[in-house]
């Protein structure tokens, strides 16, 4: 607890000390250890609930393991049991089973449910035990007076030696209550080798009647604890928690072992409440619990590098003398020139939507996705390099030798292919993957619309969110409009959609971009729906006119007429930095940081188609009726026509060939390219590809004004079902 806190609950005590704010007789000293679970709790809330307890003579203990009763802001037996499960308390499963097809179930339950109906379910914690405080007051006067001396307590980081004393000889009762609470249903018998979670409504119960109340109307889930194994028994036998050292009778202990046992139990509570960190040294705590969570998992032992704190180096290429024998013997299939030249750029080679060796990337696609849950950008950029040579592969890929004759294709990726092969058809870091709870939660986040991999990670990890109900419960205030849509409309823009919706609404937007310029506006339907996809999650729209006063601040006049008909729900963000620069290509400057990716014109909105022929009928019938039609993402993007090749170029290309296209043109032809057209990196001037500066050599066609872009960059030009790297 910070300064500022205890100060609002300790007026006229010194900051370093907490006072009880309840004034009950309540005593929990005779209960097994209590943890108390920081799910839906703030920092704030967390601690005064600890201090509350530790007040009343609870015995608290900050390893979950060693807990018999978990408190906590809960309601849901499934999630109680998630909640042990993650921190790694070893429950009997045969007991009080949880199957998987439940588990899944109701994950998909979750799924299916709108994120407007969830409600939320906890109340607040301090009014709760204000609640409590108040009730306990009444008619204890009598008890105030009683124990007014021991009313100000340290939280336990922070007890001495002689408070702990003083709290021993207060809590230390005879052999004969100690009997009879044994045989009670606190009795510590009654919790041998089991676990409770218990609603913490459970402590403001008992604090308003000043006595422990019964736990079953509380618990939400109990279970039996596994045996522990025999290299856990000294450790477990070493943690013994408080209450269980200070109930012992005190003719067993003398002075020097009772200062003894203070002095360790102290240690360890402040050791377990506050890490040590050197001042100099920032606290990353998300790096620091993804170390605890997958330091050692098989997704991340093949390949990495020496930046990467979470992987290992990549394991040598083990084979028999047959499997080399036969491996030497091996024709290889004809290779394509790409191969045999090692260009390494996926924009230098065609790679189609369809590839003979799908399977296996689809598992390697399982692995990079891991890796980019976890942050390990250069594992993602390996991966990604990998996958893309392997699809553009024209042949079923046989041997672990064809597999390193392509280019971007290392000793792991070899060793995962040969796994692969020898299994069938499996590779057991995507089967880990696939089991690992924490990864299945870092996805779901990550599909929100406007969350990233980082922002997942710190959901999970700094915000202790485990599913998308605790984000809506929980953090609703906290995010950014684009990830308030995303949750709302989770399950709708988990849809995809055919490519003749795509059509429809590329052409809705096409006719109210007419209806603001004239009939000269051109538009284009660019990412997967142009590389050949059935069906597409989103829809990119290029829009262009050979005019360029036309294109002048368009996707602004183009939103504001589909919102006034109702095609566009939600305008999320609306950029005009082309527009702002008067639509010139950059100043002869040389080029400085913040240019970003792509500088154009664009809107990112939600969309909702209107063709509702029975709308007036269905109103009639049911005034709350609503528009049956999913909500759909589309990115409208405006480029001037002088650079309309390299905004399709960019646009349209897979998210590799992309990465891949902007490498080579750094590095072979010293420009800097992007979806405005492409500058020279020491001067800054803008490089003409397309020949707008000479009114008789511009291009007629966008399409040809694509071309261009390829063949001023010295690439052979590639259709776009050639660019599918993924």
């Amino acid at each position: 607890m910070t300064d500022s806190q205890a100060s609002d609950s300790t007026v006229g005590k010194e900051h370093d000390e907490l006072e009880p704010t309840s004034k009950s007789n309540l005593r929990l000293e005779f209960l097994p250890p209590i943890f108390v679970l920081p799910l839906h709790l703030s920092t704030e809330e967390l601690h005064r609930a600890e201090d509350e307890l530790s007040c009343h003579g609870a015995p608290l203990t900050y390893d979950i393991t060693e807990a018999r009763i978990v408190l906590g802001n809960i309601a849901k037996e499934r999630r109680a049991k998630l909640e042990l499960q993650w921190a790694n308390v070893m429950i009997d499963e045969s007991d009080n089973p949880m199957s998987e097809t439940l588990l899944e179930a109701t994950v998909e339950e979750d799924r299916n449910v709108p994120a407007t109906k969830r409600r939320k379910l906890n109340k607040n914690l301090e009014s709760r035990m204000l609640a409590a405080e108040t009730t306990s007051s009444t008619g204890s006067a009598e008890s105030e007076t009683e124990n007014e001396e021991n009313t100000s307590v340290k939280p336990l980081s922070q007890l001495s030696i002689s408070h702990v004393e003083k709290a021993s000889v207060a809590n230390i009762s005879d052999s004969e209550a100690s009997e009879k609470s044994s045989s009670s249903p606190f009795g510590l018998d009654s919790f041998a080798g089991k676990v409770k979670v218990v609603k913490l409504d459970w402590f403001f119960e008992s604090l308003a009647k000043g006595k422990p109340q019964p736990l079953e109307p509380f618990t939400v889930y109990e279970a039996k604890l596994l045996p522990p194994q025999k290299s856990n028994v000294l450790a477990q036998n070493a943690s013994t928690t408080l209450a269980a050292r200070l109930s012992r009778p005190a003719a067993v202990h003398s002075p020097r072992m009772e200062e003894n046992a203070v002095h360790e139990i102290v240690e360890r509570a402040q050791a377990d409440a506050k890490p040590h960190f050197p001042r100099n040294q920032r606290r990353d705590r998300v790096t620091d619990a993804m170390k605890n969570d997958f330091t050692g998992r098989s997704f991340l032992h093949a390949g990495g590098s020496q930046n990467q704190p979470f992987t290992r180096p990549s394991k040598l290429l083990h084979q028999t003398t047959s499997e080399h024998d036969e491996g030497m013997s091996q024709a290889l299939p004809e290779m394509p020139d790409w191969v045999l030249q090692k260009k390494i750029y996926s924009c230098e080679r065609s790679t189609p939507l369809h590839c003979p060796n799908e399977k296996f990337i689809e598992q390697l696609s399982s692995i990079k996705l891991a890796r980019l849950l976890t942050g390990d950008e250069i594992g993602v950029r390996a991966y990604s390099t990998s996958i893309a040579s392997i699809a553009a592969y024209p042949h079923v890929i046989t041997s672990m030798k064809e597999v390193l004759e392509l280019p971007g294709c290392d000793q792991k990726i070899a060793y995962l292919f040969h796994e692969w092969q020898a299994s069938g058809g499996t590779i057991q870091a995507v089967a880990d993957i696939e089991s690992d709870q924490v990864l299945t939660v870092l996805r779901q986040f990550y599909e929100i619309w406007g969350v990233g991999a980082k922002t997942a990670r710190e959901f999970y990890y700094d915000q202790g969110w485990r599913e998308l109900d605790d984000i809506v419960e929980h953090g609703w205030k906290s995010l950014q409009r684009v990830q308030q849509i995303g949750l709302k409309y989770y399950d709708e823009f988990q849809l995809k959609m055919q490519r003749s919706e795509v059509e429809t609404i590329a052409a809705v937007v096409a006719e109210h971009g007419r209806r603001v310029t004239d009939s000269g506006l051109e538009y284009i339907i660019v990412g997967g729906y142009r590389r050949g996809k059935d069906k597409c999650g989103d829809v990119d729209i290029i829009l262009s006119h050979r005019d360029e006063h036309q294109t002048y601040n368009l996707v602004d006049r183009v939103t504001r007429s589909l919102e006034k008909e109702g095609w566009i729900t939600h305008t999320l963000t609306v950029n005009l930095t082309n527009t702002k620069r008067d639509q010139q290509p950059l100043p002869l400057a040389p080029l400085a940081g913040g240019h970003g990716f792509d500088t154009l014109d664009k809107a990112l909105v939600v969309w909702q188609s209107q063709d509702w022929p029975t709308q007036s009928a269905d109103l009639a019938v049911n005034p709350k009726a609503k528009n049956q039609h999913p909500h759909r993402r589309v990115d409208i993007i405006v480029s001037p026509w002088r650079t309309v090749g390299c905004a399709i170029a960019g646009w349209t290309s897979g998210t590799t060939f992309q990465r891949d296209l902007r490498r080579y043109v750094k590095n072979v032809k010293g420009w800097k390219f992007d979806s405005s057209g492409v500058r020279e990196r020491g001067s800054g001037r803008w490089v003409d590809l397309e020949e707008w500066g000479d009114p008789k050599k511009r291009a007629p066609t966008w399409q040809v004004a694509e071309r261009r872009v390829f063949e001023g960059l010295g690439l052979v030009y590639r259709e776009p079902w050639e660019r599918c790297t993924g």
